[in-house]
Protein backbone atom coordinates (compact mmCIF):
# COMPACT_ATOMS: atom_id res chain seq x y z
CA UNK A 1 0.00 0.00 0.00
CA UNK A 2 1.39 3.38 -0.91
CA UNK A 3 0.09 6.86 -0.10
CA UNK A 4 -1.22 8.91 -2.17
CA UNK A 5 1.46 11.49 -4.10
CA UNK A 6 0.67 15.02 -4.70
CA UNK A 7 3.71 15.59 -7.04
CA UNK A 8 4.63 12.97 -8.78
CA UNK A 9 2.53 9.89 -9.77
CA UNK A 10 5.12 7.85 -12.06
CA UNK A 11 9.17 7.73 -13.48
CA UNK A 12 7.32 9.68 -16.48
CA UNK A 13 6.36 12.28 -14.25
CA UNK A 14 10.26 13.00 -12.47
CA UNK A 15 12.43 15.80 -13.99
CA UNK A 16 14.38 15.02 -16.74
CA UNK A 17 17.37 17.07 -16.92
CA UNK A 18 20.19 16.09 -15.47
CA UNK A 19 22.79 17.78 -12.95
CA UNK A 20 25.05 14.96 -11.97
CA UNK A 21 26.84 14.04 -15.06
CA UNK A 22 28.13 10.43 -15.54
CA UNK A 23 31.21 9.19 -15.69
CA UNK A 24 32.80 9.80 -12.05
CA UNK A 25 35.10 7.71 -10.10
CA UNK A 26 32.53 6.26 -7.47
CA UNK A 27 31.75 2.69 -7.10
CA UNK A 28 29.13 0.92 -9.92
CA UNK A 29 26.24 0.06 -8.51
CA UNK A 30 26.84 2.84 -5.58
CA UNK A 31 23.15 3.41 -3.91
CA UNK A 32 24.08 6.85 -2.80
CA UNK A 33 25.33 8.06 -6.34
CA UNK A 34 21.97 7.04 -7.61
CA UNK A 35 19.86 8.55 -4.65
CA UNK A 36 21.93 12.16 -4.92
CA UNK A 37 21.38 12.46 -8.87
CA UNK A 38 17.48 12.04 -7.85
CA UNK A 39 17.73 14.48 -5.13
CA UNK A 40 19.48 17.11 -7.27
CA UNK A 41 16.85 16.14 -10.42
CA UNK A 42 14.25 17.86 -7.57
CA UNK A 43 16.12 20.77 -6.00
CA UNK A 44 17.01 21.80 -9.38
CA UNK A 45 20.96 23.56 -10.39
CA UNK A 46 20.75 25.99 -8.08
CA UNK A 47 22.52 24.36 -5.34
CA UNK A 48 25.37 24.62 -2.80
CA UNK A 49 26.42 20.60 -1.52
CA UNK A 50 28.68 21.02 1.78
CA UNK A 51 29.92 17.13 1.24
CA UNK A 52 31.30 15.65 4.92
CA UNK A 53 34.61 13.56 4.26
CA UNK A 54 33.36 10.23 2.95
CA UNK A 55 33.01 7.74 0.16
CA UNK A 56 31.13 10.61 -2.12
CA UNK A 57 33.94 12.73 -1.52
CA UNK A 58 35.84 11.04 -4.87
CA UNK A 59 32.90 12.63 -6.63
CA UNK A 60 34.45 15.76 -6.95
CA UNK A 61 38.59 16.15 -6.83
CA UNK A 62 39.72 18.99 -8.28
CA UNK A 63 39.46 20.53 -11.19
CA UNK A 64 36.72 18.04 -12.35
CA UNK A 65 33.23 17.63 -11.46
CA UNK A 66 30.31 16.29 -12.31
CA UNK A 67 28.30 18.85 -10.34
CA UNK A 68 26.16 21.40 -12.15
CA UNK A 69 26.16 22.82 -8.51
CA UNK A 70 28.09 24.51 -6.24
CA UNK A 71 30.28 21.94 -4.30
CA UNK A 72 32.24 22.57 -0.59
CA UNK A 73 34.44 20.04 0.71
CA UNK A 74 34.55 20.02 4.62
CA UNK A 75 36.24 16.92 7.75
CA UNK A 76 33.96 14.34 8.21
CA UNK A 77 32.63 16.21 11.91
CA UNK A 78 31.60 19.40 10.09
CA UNK A 79 29.94 19.62 7.12
CA UNK A 80 26.54 21.31 9.33
CA UNK A 81 28.83 23.87 10.77
CA UNK A 82 29.97 24.58 6.80
CA UNK A 83 26.25 24.45 6.13
CA UNK A 84 25.89 27.34 8.84
CA UNK A 85 28.69 29.65 7.44
CA UNK A 86 27.28 28.87 3.89
CA UNK A 87 23.73 29.76 4.60
CA UNK A 88 24.66 32.69 6.92
CA UNK A 89 26.97 34.27 4.30
CA UNK A 90 24.36 34.47 1.38
CA UNK A 91 21.59 35.40 3.75
CA UNK A 92 23.92 38.46 4.70
CA UNK A 93 24.68 39.36 1.15
CA UNK A 94 21.15 39.16 0.06
CA UNK A 95 19.98 41.48 2.69
CA UNK A 96 22.91 44.00 2.11
CA UNK A 97 21.82 44.01 -1.52
CA UNK A 98 25.35 42.30 -2.63
CA UNK A 99 23.96 39.41 -4.52
CA UNK A 100 20.02 39.46 -6.30
CA UNK A 101 17.32 37.10 -4.32
CA UNK A 102 16.61 35.38 -7.70
CA UNK A 103 20.40 33.71 -7.27
CA UNK A 104 19.93 32.64 -3.64
CA UNK A 105 21.34 28.93 -3.42
CA UNK A 106 19.60 25.92 -1.48
CA UNK A 107 22.26 24.75 1.21
CA UNK A 108 22.67 20.72 0.84
CA UNK A 109 24.89 19.02 3.49
CA UNK A 110 25.61 15.18 1.99
CA UNK A 111 27.07 12.71 4.58
CA UNK A 112 27.31 9.58 4.98
CA UNK A 113 26.61 7.53 8.00
CA UNK A 114 29.87 7.45 9.67
CA UNK A 115 29.75 11.04 9.58
CA UNK A 116 26.09 11.56 10.52
CA UNK A 117 25.76 9.23 13.70
CA UNK A 118 29.05 9.16 14.93
CA UNK A 119 31.92 11.77 14.33
CA UNK A 120 29.73 14.37 12.98
CA UNK A 121 26.70 14.04 15.58
CA UNK A 122 27.12 16.80 17.40
CA UNK A 123 27.56 18.77 14.47
CA UNK A 124 24.59 17.99 12.77
CA UNK A 125 22.79 18.11 16.24
CA UNK A 126 23.63 21.78 16.42
CA UNK A 127 22.79 22.77 13.16
CA UNK A 128 19.21 21.57 13.50
CA UNK A 129 19.02 22.46 16.90
CA UNK A 130 19.63 26.24 15.42
CA UNK A 131 16.86 25.84 13.03
CA UNK A 132 19.16 26.06 9.82
CA UNK A 133 17.51 26.03 6.47
CA UNK A 134 19.54 23.19 4.50
CA UNK A 135 18.80 19.40 2.96
CA UNK A 136 20.54 17.07 5.18
CA UNK A 137 20.93 13.85 2.81
CA UNK A 138 22.82 11.10 5.03
CA UNK A 139 23.34 8.27 2.39
CA UNK A 140 23.44 5.18 4.47
CA UNK A 141 25.72 1.93 3.28
CA UNK A 142 25.97 1.05 7.34
CA UNK A 143 29.78 1.03 7.91
CA UNK A 144 32.67 3.12 7.09
CA UNK A 145 32.95 2.67 3.67
CA UNK A 146 35.55 4.84 2.29
CA UNK A 147 38.40 3.91 4.63
CA UNK A 148 37.66 -0.41 4.27
CA UNK A 149 34.24 -0.65 5.68
CA UNK A 150 34.87 -0.53 9.21
CA UNK A 151 31.46 -0.51 11.51
CA UNK A 152 29.76 2.04 12.60
CA UNK A 153 26.81 3.07 14.86
CA UNK A 154 24.51 2.82 11.53
CA UNK A 155 25.74 -1.57 11.12
CA UNK A 156 22.84 -3.65 11.31
CA UNK A 157 22.65 -6.33 14.04
CA UNK A 158 24.60 -9.28 12.46
CA UNK A 159 26.23 -7.74 9.51
CA UNK A 160 30.14 -8.40 8.85
CA UNK A 161 32.53 -5.16 8.82
CA UNK A 162 36.14 -5.07 8.68
CA UNK A 163 35.92 -3.97 12.42
CA UNK A 164 33.17 -7.14 13.11
CA UNK A 165 34.42 -10.07 11.17
CA UNK A 166 32.31 -12.36 13.26
CA UNK A 167 29.01 -10.31 12.97
CA UNK A 168 28.09 -6.76 15.10
CA UNK A 169 26.57 -7.55 18.48
CA UNK A 170 24.87 -4.09 18.58
CA UNK A 171 21.65 -3.04 17.27
CA UNK A 172 21.62 -0.21 14.38
CA UNK A 173 21.25 3.46 15.97
CA UNK A 174 17.67 4.50 15.14
CA UNK A 175 18.70 8.23 13.15
CA UNK A 176 14.95 9.12 12.27
CA UNK A 177 13.89 8.41 15.90
CA UNK A 178 16.80 11.13 17.12
CA UNK A 179 16.02 13.55 13.94
CA UNK A 180 12.36 13.66 15.65
CA UNK A 181 13.58 14.28 18.81
CA UNK A 182 14.85 17.61 17.28
CA UNK A 183 11.44 18.50 16.13
CA UNK A 184 12.48 19.66 12.18
CA UNK A 185 10.07 20.68 9.72
CA UNK A 186 10.24 17.55 7.93
CA UNK A 187 12.21 14.61 8.16
CA UNK A 188 11.89 11.35 5.83
CA UNK A 189 13.60 7.83 5.00
CA UNK A 190 14.15 7.34 1.57
CA UNK A 191 15.75 4.69 -0.91
CA UNK A 192 16.30 5.09 -4.75
CA UNK A 193 14.43 1.78 -5.26
CA UNK A 194 11.60 3.52 -5.00
CA UNK A 195 12.40 6.89 -6.66
CA UNK A 196 9.00 8.11 -7.10
CA UNK A 197 8.89 7.97 -3.53
CA UNK A 198 11.87 9.83 -2.86
CA UNK A 199 11.47 12.73 -5.69
CA UNK A 200 7.68 12.86 -3.93
CA UNK A 201 9.95 13.30 -0.55
CA UNK A 202 12.41 16.13 -1.17
CA UNK A 203 10.03 17.98 -3.19
CA UNK A 204 7.25 17.86 -0.68
CA UNK A 205 9.90 18.92 1.76
CA UNK A 206 10.41 22.17 -0.21
CA UNK A 207 7.67 24.16 1.27
CA UNK A 208 9.10 24.44 4.60
CA UNK A 209 12.29 26.67 6.21
CA UNK A 210 14.79 25.21 8.58
CA UNK A 211 16.39 21.85 8.54
CA UNK A 212 14.78 18.79 6.02
CA UNK A 213 16.45 15.68 6.91
CA UNK A 214 16.72 12.34 4.90
CA UNK A 215 18.09 9.18 5.00
CA UNK A 216 18.60 6.93 2.28
CA UNK A 217 19.47 4.01 2.16
CA UNK A 218 22.99 3.22 0.52
CA UNK A 219 23.23 -0.39 -1.33
CA UNK A 220 27.43 -0.96 -1.15
CA UNK A 221 28.53 -3.38 -3.92
CA UNK A 222 31.99 -3.88 -2.35
CA UNK A 223 31.68 -3.27 0.99
CA UNK A 224 27.88 -5.26 1.45
CA UNK A 225 29.51 -8.41 -1.20
CA UNK A 226 27.21 -7.57 -4.20
CA UNK A 227 27.00 -7.21 -7.63
CA UNK A 228 26.46 -4.06 -8.91
CA UNK A 229 24.31 -4.99 -10.92
CA UNK A 230 22.43 -6.42 -8.66
CA UNK A 231 21.76 -3.13 -6.75
CA UNK A 232 18.65 -2.07 -7.38
CA UNK A 233 17.35 -5.51 -6.90
CA UNK A 234 18.52 -5.52 -3.35
CA UNK A 235 17.36 -2.22 -2.27
CA UNK A 236 13.88 -3.63 -3.23
CA UNK A 237 13.86 -6.73 -1.28
CA UNK A 238 14.97 -4.03 1.61
CA UNK A 239 11.44 -2.57 1.06
CA UNK A 240 9.43 -5.69 0.79
CA UNK A 241 10.95 -7.67 3.63
CA UNK A 242 10.44 -4.30 5.38
CA UNK A 243 13.84 -3.91 6.71
CA UNK A 244 14.02 -0.38 5.83
CA UNK A 245 11.04 1.29 6.26
CA UNK A 246 9.52 4.43 3.81
CA UNK A 247 8.30 6.99 6.53
CA UNK A 248 8.60 10.97 6.79
CA UNK A 249 7.38 13.28 9.77
CA UNK A 250 5.86 16.83 8.86
CA UNK A 251 6.14 18.87 12.24
CA UNK A 252 6.38 15.79 14.38
CA UNK A 253 3.44 13.68 12.68
CA UNK A 254 4.82 10.53 11.64
CA UNK A 255 3.54 7.81 8.68
CA UNK A 256 4.22 5.53 6.43
CA UNK A 257 4.11 6.39 2.52
CA UNK A 258 5.17 2.45 1.74
CA UNK A 259 3.50 -0.31 4.03
CA UNK A 260 3.52 -3.67 2.49
CA UNK A 261 0.52 -6.06 2.13
CA UNK A 262 3.09 -9.19 2.78
CA UNK A 263 6.17 -9.08 4.33
CA UNK A 264 8.64 -11.25 2.19
CA UNK A 265 11.58 -13.45 4.74
CA UNK A 266 14.40 -11.04 5.83
CA UNK A 267 16.46 -14.22 4.37
CA UNK A 268 15.43 -13.72 0.86
CA UNK A 269 17.53 -9.59 1.44
CA UNK A 270 20.18 -11.08 4.22
CA UNK A 271 21.13 -13.98 1.63
CA UNK A 272 22.01 -11.61 -0.91
CA UNK A 273 24.81 -9.97 0.30
CA UNK A 274 28.11 -11.47 1.48
CA UNK A 275 28.56 -9.41 4.99
CA UNK A 276 25.69 -11.94 6.04
CA UNK A 277 26.71 -15.45 4.63
CA UNK A 278 28.30 -16.37 7.88
CA UNK A 279 24.36 -16.68 9.04
CA UNK A 280 24.41 -19.31 6.83
CA UNK A 281 27.26 -21.19 5.95
CA UNK A 282 29.43 -23.18 7.29
CA UNK A 283 26.39 -23.60 9.67
CA UNK A 284 22.89 -21.18 10.42
CA UNK A 285 22.59 -19.16 12.98
CA UNK A 286 18.60 -19.61 13.65
CA UNK A 287 19.19 -17.54 16.63
CA UNK A 288 20.18 -14.04 14.96
CA UNK A 289 18.19 -14.81 11.92
CA UNK A 290 15.19 -14.93 14.36
CA UNK A 291 16.09 -11.74 16.34
CA UNK A 292 16.43 -9.72 12.94
CA UNK A 293 13.13 -11.21 11.62
CA UNK A 294 11.21 -11.13 14.90
CA UNK A 295 12.38 -7.16 14.96
CA UNK A 296 10.88 -6.52 11.84
CA UNK A 297 7.47 -7.95 12.53
CA UNK A 298 7.17 -6.46 16.01
CA UNK A 299 8.12 -3.31 14.29
CA UNK A 300 5.06 -3.21 11.42
CA UNK A 301 2.82 -4.68 14.10
CA UNK A 302 3.38 -1.21 15.91
CA UNK A 303 2.95 0.41 12.34
CA UNK A 304 -0.20 -1.39 11.87
CA UNK A 305 -1.60 -0.62 15.05
CA UNK A 306 -0.80 3.02 15.44
CA UNK A 307 -2.01 4.34 11.77
CA UNK A 308 -4.19 1.97 10.79
CA UNK A 309 -6.28 1.34 14.04
CA UNK A 310 -9.62 1.33 12.16
CA UNK A 311 -8.83 -1.28 9.38
CA UNK A 312 -8.82 -4.90 8.63
CA UNK A 313 -5.07 -4.94 9.05
CA UNK A 314 -4.51 -7.63 11.68
CA UNK A 315 -1.33 -8.32 13.49
CA UNK A 316 1.95 -10.36 11.26
CA UNK A 317 3.19 -13.11 12.66
CA UNK A 318 5.90 -15.51 11.06
CA UNK A 319 3.63 -17.59 9.00
CA UNK A 320 2.38 -14.35 6.97
CA UNK A 321 5.81 -14.09 5.29
CA UNK A 322 5.98 -15.40 1.64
Amino acid sequence: MKVKREFFRNLKELPTEELLAPGSPMCAGCGGLITLRLVLKVLGPNVVVVNAAGCLTMLAAYPYSPLRASWLYTTMGSAPAGAQGVRDALDVLIARGRLPASEDLRVVVLAGDGSTLDIGLSSMSGAIHRGLDFHYICYDNEAFGNTGFQGSSSSPFGSRTATSPAGTTQHKKDLFALWLAHRPPYAATVSAADPVDLAEKVRRSMQFRGPKLFVGLATCPPGWGIDPAQGHHVGKLALDTGIWPLKEAVHGEVRHTYVPDHLKPVEDYLQTQARFHHLFSPQRHDDILATIQNEVIGYWNEVRHREFPQTLLGELSRADLR
